[in-house]
């Protein structure tokens, strides 16, 4: 069946259900819309096409808006009905709709159908969050920590109360013991239980489910963060970070006050320059610009990353594609900076959506155990909206996206993984 004959079907199927809704005699509604009985007899069973006046005229005699009647809304009606009942198909001949009576059940029963899309949309949603819920149990770390805390507190708890009740003849000084222990464990598990619920009711069944880390960032883009509002966070983790991140900005600006900076950045425009003019280190300079964001820098985002590559902070500018914690570009230029420490490297880039930003990488080493301790490296990545201050205008623009898997560049050299956005 070609569109239009399907848009006839739905036009007049629709026709005919409403006049019989209304128990209107075929010849009264044929009269009053200046047609023939014979024609609007055909028009019922789609034979005749009917056009956009005589619909007009029709809905006005059947006391329905012409929108009811009319082609285009039906046919996106009857599109949405098939894709909801479509995947019945996969569970066998028997339980198969028949689709090609999509258009007669939609116009004869348009409540049962408005029902069954609901149901299927409904239905749909709960599926996206079980698997959201299943790949966030694989993949949550406080998440793991936390459900392995409360089985441990729990075996801890019954093997206690076993020994308790089953020996008789348990010394004093060891009932004692087990009884400390058994008081210890029971508040480890309550502490522990309470911890877990509310970070469980912080997920929103038809919203982002926030890992520690972006529960922070999120609270950090809110608005102003401080002491009192960190503590309205869900989980016990989130509210560690939030005050270990509090108190590194604290430190900063002590180090390089907003008076000192804004002025500088006005008048230089460069961090480069900004941190010889202040004599301070460019990671501080560059931590603390976007921190700050003075004019000229208004947009400013930052990412900063440890020696493994994992992103301990995520702050970016507007349409800078971010990937979920864990995962990132490996064509971001602040990769490239871990490789050349104490070097400036400005490029840039490009999203496949055509945004282009600016971005300077720099990575430090430092040794904070002393000469006999590991090394640690640290990368951030100034980032600003199209060709700012911190990218030569010289330099060539890096094609980069946010992670593999939903990145849909096909020829990337540093593809890891098949992307869910390209055809198979």
């Amino acid at each position: 069946m070609n569109r239009r004959s399907l848009s006839h079907v739905l036009t007049g199927t629709r026709i005919r259900e409403r006049r019989l809704a209304l128990s209107r005699r075929q010849a009264d509604v044929a009269r009053a819309a200046g047609i023939s009985p014979a024609y609007l007899n055909l028009i019922e069973h789609n034979r005749r096409p009917v056009g956009p006046e005589l619909v007009q005229r029709l809905a006005k005699v059947l006391e329905v808006p012409s929108d009811e009647l009319a082609e285009g809304r039906e046919e996106a009606r009857i599109a949405t009905l098939r894709e909801a009942v479509a995947r019945l198909a996969d569970d066998g001949p028997d339980a198969a709709p028949e689709l090609d009576q999509a258009p007669e059940f939609l116009a004869r029963f348009p409540g049962w159908a408005a029902a069954l899309v609901a149901l299927a949309r409904r239905s749909e949603a709960l599926e996206r969050q079980l698997v959201t819920l299943s790949d966030r149990m694989t993949q949550d770390p406080y998440l793991l920590t936390t459900l392995h805390e409360v089985l441990s507190a729990v075996t801890s708890v019954r093997s206690t109360a076993s020994i308790l009740a089953e020996e008789s003849e348990v010394p004093d000084e060891w009932r004692h013991r087990f009884r400390a222990n058994l008081d210890e464990d029971s508040l480890r598990l309550s502490n522990t239980a309470q911890a877990l619920v509310a970070y469980l009711d912080s997920f929103e069944a038809d919203g982002a489910i926030f890992t520690p880390q972006e529960e922070v960032e999120a609270w950090m883009a809110a608005g102003t963060p401080s002491i009192e509002a960190a503590r309205d966070l869900a989980s016990d983790a989130g509210r560690l970070l939030a005050r270990t991140h509090l108190a590194r900005l604290d430190e900063e600006t002590a180090a390089l006050p907003d008076a000192v900076l804004a002025p500088a950045a006005r008048e230089e425009g460069d961090p480069l320059r900004i941190a010889a003019r202040l004599g301070c280190p460019l990671d501080l300079v560059m931590r603390r610009l976007a921190a700050l964001r003075p004019p000229g820098f208004e947009r400013a985002g930052l990412l900063v990353c440890d020696g493994s590559g994992a992103l301990t902070l995520r702050r970016p500018a507007p349409g800078f594609p971010l990937p979920r914690p864990g995962d990132a570009c490996p064509l971001w230029p602040l990769y490239q900076a871990l490789g050349a420490p104490q070097t400036a490297i400005s490029h840039v880039v490009v999203t496949p959506e055509d945004r282009r930003f600016s971005t300077l990488s720099f990575a430090t080493r430092s040794q904070p155990a002393g000469i006999g301790g590991p090394v640690l490296s640290r990368a951030q990545m100034l980032i600003l909206p199209g060709d700012g201050a911190a990218a030569s205008p010289a330099s060539a623009a890096i094609p980069i996206g946010s992670s593999c898997r939903i990145c849909p560049r096909a020829d990337c050299a540093a593809r890891r993984e098949p992307s869910i956005l390209l055809a198979r």
